[in-house]
């Protein structure tokens, strides 16, 4: 398991191996001592100001902590400290496996949950098409931004946080493309949140709370 975890932190950065060089990242220890897996969260946009520290990449983390997931986030190449440069998703997808495997022999045996907002929603699901994650959560993905039409093969538990008032995601779109899929997600609609859910923290959080304690 994380050592540091062990050893009485409730949260410390690392360094995982990554496909362009080092990424830098952060663990938010799972709530006890036995955790019931890991959680791997993929940040905005880096060419927009996107990093590990947004504040819904943030809430994301701790929702997961105290549902007792061991929860890391991490910089995409080239934002931060992490190595390499910007690659328009492809190699932020690899970035995201790469901390997939990462955690995996961390905390071997245990399950990983997947999740993302906005630009990382995208990765998220291109990481989760090629893996098997206990579950997914993805948070105002831009469908009309990038090519979302090969993200078909997901089946696992998934749920897909809109804001009804988004200025960046057109929630009609997102909508349309959830009727799409062969297996669509639970989809919860935030009322009156922007992109950024300013003012709609504790909600957001309220809504990844519940559909974790239903994973259990």
């Amino acid at each position: 398991m994380f050592y540091r975890c062990s050893e009485g932190l409730s949260s410390f950065p690392v360094s995982i191996p990554g496909p362009s060089g080092v990424l830098e990242g952060k663990v938010d220890c799972a709530s006890s001592e036995k955790p019931q897996g890991s959680a791997v969260i993929c940040h905005p946009h880096p060419l927009y100001g996107g990093t590990m520290q947004n504040k819904v990449v943030h809430t994301l983390a701790k929702s997961l902590a105290s549902n007792n997931q061991t929860a890391v986030r991490f910089n995409f190449r080239g934002v931060g400290v992490s190595d390499g440069s910007y690659d328009e998703g492809k190699g932020e997808a690899d970035d995201a496996l790469a901390v997939v495997d990462w955690v995996s022999e961390q905390q071997a045996d245990l399950p990983v949950i997947l999740a993302g907002f906005s630009f990382g929603s995208f990765v998220a699901l291109q990481a989760a098409a090629k893996t098997q994650p206990a579950a997914l959560i993805t948070v105002a993905p831009p469908v009309r931004m990038f090519d979302f039409e090969n993200l078909q093969s997901i089946n696992c538990p998934w749920i897909l946080i809109q804001g009804d008032d988004d200025e960046v995601v057109d929630i009609n779109a997102v909508i349309n493309w959830v009727a799409t899929l062969e297996n669509p997600p639970e989809v919860s609609i935030i009322e009156g949140s922007s992109h950024f859910f300013h003012g709609k923290l504790i909600e957001l959080r309220s809504v990844c709370d519940e559909f974790l304690k239903n994973l259990r």
